[in-house]
């Protein structure tokens, strides 16, 4: 019987997991695609940044503000280029938030004793954070190439290198091999420990603090009232998704350029990354430095913002609200 209980939780933890990431990605994915396009630029992305540096012997870089970005964007592809790699993304972030939700509960499960959604609430922040970065390790592991095939159609631009995931999949997979579809896989953990214990961890602490201003605004009432409306929780999802992407954002430039690596681009989205530019995650961040300067290391962060904001509190409604409803369903 309780085995049977522990399955119809998993499930119920997966399928709101796999909704809620489904949802916010597609939300999400004009302001993603425009993210992306700015940290694999290795021009400046800024105009101010023209007129004070140049970078790799040229100064004329395709990308230069969110504005212009997109008008680039919906000129040069329509539309649709806001969605590219849309499907690779849903297929990586689906089974990501899929793995991530089910295997957090368990985590929250075996640190707090019960398996009791509102008893993890009152987890210490510690155990919050360590919670959220190893579900975020085991969602990466499971769903990383997906990952890459998302960022290499997202960045090709026009004319495109390759037309499908497909064809994506079969040249990286004939050219390097398996380990080639998992390009930038270390820099990506090293990135998700911080960024999921992060997310997860304020998420919880946000929460809770919500739950006491709830219970210090009603405590004139004969019952306190604790519960959190959609609102609140999407203001906690708002500023753990906006906490966690401004930490770790330059980890994320560097894991997209590790993916990016021989791409063989138009030449008017600028210069090439080569094959094995950079020798590891040190390095990478290192020669972004040197070369880029600091603000090499937050290109694309104002979309990447704007983006991991809303997206972390879609995310975090959408789970929260999927799980009541399949819990009412099953029960």
């Amino acid at each position: 019987m309780e085995e049977t209980g522990q399955l119809k939780r998993a499930f119920i933890d997966a399928s709101a997991g796999a909704i809620s990431g489904g949802i916010s990605r597609t939300v999400t994915s004009p302001l993603d695609v425009i993210k992306i396009r700015f940290q694999v630029q290795l021009e400046p992305t800024t105009q101010w940044a023209l007129l004070t540096r140049t970078v790799c012997g040229n100064s004329n870089s395709k990308y230069t503000g969110m504005l212009q970005a997109s008008k680039d964007i919906l000129r040069e592809e329509g539309l649709p280029g806001f969605w590219r790699g849309n499907v690779p993304a849903l297929l990586m972030v689906m089974p990501y938030t899929a793995i991530q939700f089910a295997v957090l509960h368990k985590l929250k499960t075996f640190a707090s004793g019960s398996s009791k959604s509102e008893d993890h609430v009152n987890l210490s922040p510690y155990l919050s954070y360590i919670s959220g970065a190893l579900a975020g390790c085991a969602a990466t592991v499971g769903s990383y190439p997906f990952d890459l095939l998302r960022t290499i159609l997202a960045s090709q631009g026009e004319p495109k290198v390759y037309p499908n995931m497909r064809a994506a999949s079969v040249d990286i997979f004939r050219t390097r091999g398996i380990r080639g579809l998992y390009s930038g896989l270390t820099p990506t953990l090293v990135e998700i420990v911080p960024y999921a214990g992060l997310q997860f961890g304020t998420y919880d602490t946000f929460k809770r603090w919500m739950m006491a201003w709830n219970h210090l605004r009603s405590s004139n009432a004969i019952h306190g009232d604790e519960q959190v409306s959609s609102f609140q929780l999407f203001i906690c999802g708002l500023a753990a998704g906006t906490c966690a992407k401004a930490v770790c954002h330059p980890l994320d430039v560097v894991k997209k350029r590790f993916q990016i690596e021989g791409l063989q681009r138009h030449p008017r989205y600028g210069a090439q990354l080569k094959p094995h530019a950079y020798k590891n995650m040190y390095d990478g961040l290192r020669r972004i430095l040197i070369e880029e300067g600091w603000a090499g290391l937050y290109k694309g962060i104002v979309p990447s913002v704007i983006k991991a904001a809303p997206a972390g509190a879609v995310t975090f409604v959408a789970y929260e609200y999927t799980s009541d409803w399949l819990e009412s369903k099953l029960t």
